[in-house]
């Protein structure tokens, strides 16, 4: 590990003006109140990464959302009762909007949204978890009211995760069956058994045109929860039509309306859990409750970590570190991405130590 030093430079995928981005070297941030600098050893990608760099076209900011490391400085007003120096995190921010983000070595976040990650997991692991937990969350939690891994319902009631071997997909069926309820999951039928095996108690072909028919069936017309992980092209009919006759909601990870009668959708977006006004990737107004509510999921989420009862997304590491973003963001827009995270390690970049 490379000894931190205040005034010391970074190298950071970092944006052009044009949607392009480059490798170089900049300041490393600084951490403000109630903020903590971690070291990042591993990052993972997000779709929202790529296309972030393409549409959102200012320069000098550091693009990557996903990080895990190690915690190496404390702001003011951290306690050291909250975090600890050479604590290992895991956490997300949101990059390409700033000069702070996780495609680089070093990044700031608020210390009160870290996951603890104990010795058994990763950095590799551990680099995925901050969108898609807090998404998943999120969905079940505050958005559908679902019971908690805390607290797990004793008669179980079903709830439909569509797109079940995605990133968010695959820890939402993980928290889903760890409170306790009936999953149904959606998945191409040779990740049937991946998704299975991470608790989803059904699943279904979401290329079958009669999946949505067969899923009403299998729920006797009585499912009234879902959360649509892909919510774009069939998606919306598809999961609305799987629903009870009588409605239900739906969380989307991206904003549409059903046009069934009843039905109810509602934007999940990861970036709400900073208690901050949003202006990209549209605005949105700050939402103090859902941060109230990840400071919870944080720690959640490492408990579970500690117990080990939550498995990983497969993770694909790209060999160069951050030099191979460029690939990974053309592997992952040819749509190649399946069941699987892409991850870059820190220290494999060529000029970091």
């Amino acid at each position: 590990m490379t000894a931190y030093s205040r005034g010391k430079t970074m190298k950071a995928i970092v944006t052009l003006e044009n949607g392009q981005f480059t490798l170089k070297d900049v300041p490393i941030p600084q951490a403000s109140a109630g903020e903590i600098l971690v070291k990042i050893t591993a990052s993972a990608q997000n779709p929202v990464d790529w296309k972030t760099a393409l549409l959102h076209k200012k320069p000098n900011n550091i693009l990557g959302c996903d990080f895990a490391g190690t915690v190496v400085e404390l702001g003011p007003e951290v306690p050291d009762t909250l975090r600890h120096v050479g604590e290992r995190v895991a956490g997300c921010v949101q990059g390409g909007i700033a000069p702070n983000g996780a495609f680089a070595e070093y990044v700031v976040m608020q210390a009160a949204l870290a996951i603890a990650l104990p010795d058994s997991v990763s950095f590799e692991d551990g680099a995925q978890l901050g969108v898609a937990c807090f998404t998943a969350c999120l969905a079940l939690y505050d958005c559908l009211k679902l019971p908690t891994p805390d607290h797990p319902v004793e008669e179980s009631s079903s709830v439909l995760i569509w797109s079940g071997t995605s990133a968010t997909g695959q820890y939402a069926v993980q928290f889903a069956k760890l409170s306790g309820m009936r999953v149904i999951a959606t998945a191409s039928p040779k990740h049937f058994e991946l998704v299975k095996a991470l608790g989803a108690d059904e699943v279904y072909d979401y290329a079958n045109s009669q999946t949505p028919r067969k899923i009403f069936a299998s729920t006797r017309g009585s499912l009234r929860h879902a959360m649509d992980c892909f919510s774009q092209d069939r998606t919306p009919n598809q999961v609305s039509t799987s629903l009870s006759k009588e409605g239900g909601t739906i969380a989307t990870l991206l904003p549409y309306v059903s046009r069934s009668k009843g039905v109810q959708t509602h934007l999940v977006l990861a970036y709400t859990i900073l208690g901050k006004e949003l202006t990209f990737p549209f605005a949105y107004p700050a939402v103090e409750e859902h941060r109230q509510s990840a400071m919870e999921y944080a720690k959640l989420i490492s408990a579970l970590l500690a117990k080990g009862k939550l498995k990983p997304v497969p993770v694909k590491v790209f060999p160069n570190g951050l030099q191979s973003v460029h690939d990974g963001f053309e592997y992952m827009g040819a749509g190649k991405v399946h069941a699987e995270k892409i991850t870059y390690r820190i220290s494999d970049t060529p000029g970091i130590d």
